[in-house]
This record gives structure tokens, C-alpha cells and sequence, in this order.
């Protein structure tokens, strides 16, 4: 019984944090638990055993860190974002639109997709090039779009594999190609279906020096180092930014200039630290268990 209080008190806050709702019931439970249909992905699928693990925590981290290596997304992140004045409101939009996609229904996806995009329409501007010339972007170009899918689907993916010990069904071409169905309501239509050609594509915007780090990258940098979290998380956050910079690749560590502690010292501390709050917090999960009562209720999944 006293293990269920302890669990449940730092339940309700971490799951407050991620959702920047005081009662740590996330505001997108019910989307994902209503609904008269199945979604993008099911149980058996790659996305969704990734997705339910907390090596999602760490991939978080590296998927900002690498797309911060674009002018493009930095230009829209520092113009158009309340990433500085309210960094845990715009970390729940993002966790939100992972989670919706990930297990909600056709209509909860269709419905979020439409929100990003209504978002996105906001965000025009321009950035300097890598190459040094000046360029008009919106949000929804197809480059930059591109280029924050790829750095979500590595990161998740690579962070996955280090971090976290559930085997991929399908292994990394099923997380590549499956996850590859998030990103068609938002636009972006041609998406790498396997892990080599997701290398590919990244080669590709490095060797074409897309991807630069000015001024404003740095101070993108920084604040992700130390994004003005609770007093509570400083320690386990400190841990998980150091995973996610080992676990980036030897050119993005330098393109960042980073420092990484070594893979093999910090991959155990990691785990175990992941394990760990996943037995603090207790090992159910309110948005995974709406998304299985949903499928159970319209006949996709057996109810017993």
C-alpha cells in the first residue's frame, strides 16, 4: 500500500510535467481513448512498442539537438516559438502530437494534424543558408519538414536501441517505414522507408551544407542543455542530455561541438535510470491503456 502512494504521488508529477496540466492527467487522454476506430499503428506495430518506452525521453532530447543543426528549423523555433517563456507548454504541444499519432484514432490523428498545420501556416520568415545565402521558408516546407521527420525517426530510433530493451517488431526498417505514416497529414509526402536510406538523406543535407550552427543555434543549444526544469528533474535531466549527445553520431556531435561521455559508461546508468522511474512511477500507462480499451471497443483487438 505505501508503495502505491509513492508511486502514484510521483505518477501524477511526472506525468504534470509532461503535460503541463496541475492534475497529471494528460488533456489528450480522452482524444485517444474516444473515438470509433482504429489508428496510424497497433500494439504489434514499431512505432507504437517504441513510443511506450522511455527511451522516448532521451530521443526527445537528441531529436531537438539535431534539429537544431538546420538554420531553417531555428528560425522558426526562435521567431515563432514560447520555447524560452514557457519551454514546459511547448514540450506538452509536442508530446501531444507524438501521442495522438502514436495511439489515438484516424479522427484524433486527422484532427491533430490539422492543428500542427494550422500552426505551421503562422511560421514564414527567413534564415542564412549553410551555404551563406539568405532564403525565404514557411513551416511547411517540404526541406524542412523533411528534415524534422528524419531527425525524430533517427533519434527515436537510435535512442530506442541504446537505451531501452524491447525488441522492434520488424526491427529498424518497420520504425522507419511504419512511422513514415505520422507526417503524411502534415504535408510531407516522399519519407525514407528504410534505416539506409534515412542515413542517406541525413548525409545528404550535411554534404550539401544545409545544416549550419550560428549564434542562435547556440543559444538553441543552451537552453536545451539546461531548459529551466523543476528543481526535482535537474539530476535525472543532467543524465538523460548526456545519453542523448553519446548517442548522436560522431559528425553531428562535431557540427554541434559537443562533447560526449563515453557510450560505454553512460548506456548503463541510462538504462537503469529508465527503469527506475518507470518503477516510481508505476509501470501503467493511462494513455497506452485508453488506446487499448478503444481498440477493444470497436473489435480490433480481442476483449478478454
Amino acid at each position: 500500500m505505501k508503495n502505491n502512494r509513492i508511486q502514484e504521488f510521483f505518477s501524477k508529477k511526472f506525468r504534470s510535467l509532461l503535460s503541463n496540466d496541475p492534475s497529471g492527467v494528460p488533456p489528450w487522454l480522452k482524444v485517444i481513448a474516444d473515438g470509433d476506430t482504429g489508428g496510424l499503428f497497433l500494439p504489434t506495430d514499431a512505432p507504437w512498442v517504441v513510443h511506450r518506452d522511455f527511451g522516448t525521453l532521451v530521443g526527445g532530447i537528441r531529436a531537438l539537438l539535431v534539429q537544431a543543426l538546420h538554420p531553417g528549423a531555428v528560425a522558426g523555433v526562435t521567431s515563432h516559438s514560447r520555447y524560452q517563456s514557457d519551454a514546459l507548454g511547448r514540450l506538452a504541444g509536442t508530446i501531444r502530437w507524438l501521442t495522438v499519432t502514436t495511439f489515438g484514432s484516424f479522427e484524433a490523428v486527422a484532427s491533430e494534424a490539422s492543428r500542427v498545420n494550422r500552426l505551421h501556416e503562422r511560421v514564414s520568415g527567413t534564415f542564412t543558408e549553410g551555404s551563406g545565402n539568405e532564403r525565404n521558408y514557411k513551416a511547411a516546407d517540404q526541406d524542412l519538414l523533411l528534415w524534422v521527420h528524419i531527425a525524430f525517426t533517427e533519434s527515436f530510433l537510435v535512442c530506442h536501441q541504446l537505451y531501452a530493451t524491447r525488441e522492434i517488431p520488424g526491427g529498424e526498417d518497420a520504425y522507419v517505414s511504419q512511422w513514415a505514416r505520422s507526417v503524411k497529414d502534415l504535408g510531407l509526402i516522399k519519407t525514407p522507408s528504410t534505416k539506409a536510406e534515412l542515413d542517406a538523406l541525413i548525409q545528404e543535407y550535411i554534404s550539401t551544407n544545409s545544416l549550419r550552427v550560428d549564434q542562435s543555434t547556440k543559444q538553441v543549444i543552451a537552453f536545451i542543455r539546461k531548459p529551466g526544469l523543476p528543481w526535482w528533474t535537474a539530476g535525472i535531466y543532467r543524465l538523460l542530455f548526456a545519453a542523448a549527445v553519446a548517442s548522436l553520431s560522431e559528425q553531428e556531435r562535431k557540427l554541434l561541438n559537443l562533447r560526449s561521455v563515453p557510450r560505454w559508461l553512460i548506456r548503463p546508468w541510462t538504462r537503469f535510470s529508465l527503469r527506475f522511474i518507470r518503477w516510481v512511477i508505476g509501470p501503467e500507462s493511462p494513455i497506452e491503456q485508453g488506446a487499448l480499451e478503444r481498440l477493444k471497443r470497436v473489435g480490433i483487438l480481442p476483449k478478454n
